[in-house]
């Protein structure tokens, strides 16, 4: 399956980037990953396997992340929000999960 983007009102979230246009490479290491290009990389893979599902949510008008939702198949959604950002994360992951249940 192709990353499947939503709108969830005020965020929009989108698949997780790492090229020449948009990097979410810093932000991600904002969030503690310990391999956030790796990490990119092995997003597209899980959603191409249909095994894990992760989510980029983003402002919408600059596309910047402001927290980070992964889902493994048939599991709950988990999340994390940058720094003063938790209204993103608890906006977006009741989203998420009624994607998820449509699966």
């Amino acid at each position: 399956m192709e990353a499947v983007e939503i709108n969830a009102g005020a965020w929009y979230l989108r698949a997780l980037r790492n090229d020449d246009r948009v990097s979410d490479v810093p932000a991600l290491a904002d969030l503690g990953i310990a391999d956030p290009a790796g990490f990119v990389t092995a997003a597209d893979a899980g959603w191409a396997e249909e095994t894990r599902f992760s989510w980029a949510v983003c402002e919408p008008t600059t596309g910047e992340l402001m927290s980070l939702i992964t889902a493994e198949a048939g599991q709950a959604p988990l999340g994390r929000a940058r720094d003063g950002q938790q209204a993103s994360l608890e906006d977006s992951l009741p989203v998420v999960t009624r994607f998820l249940q449509s699966l």
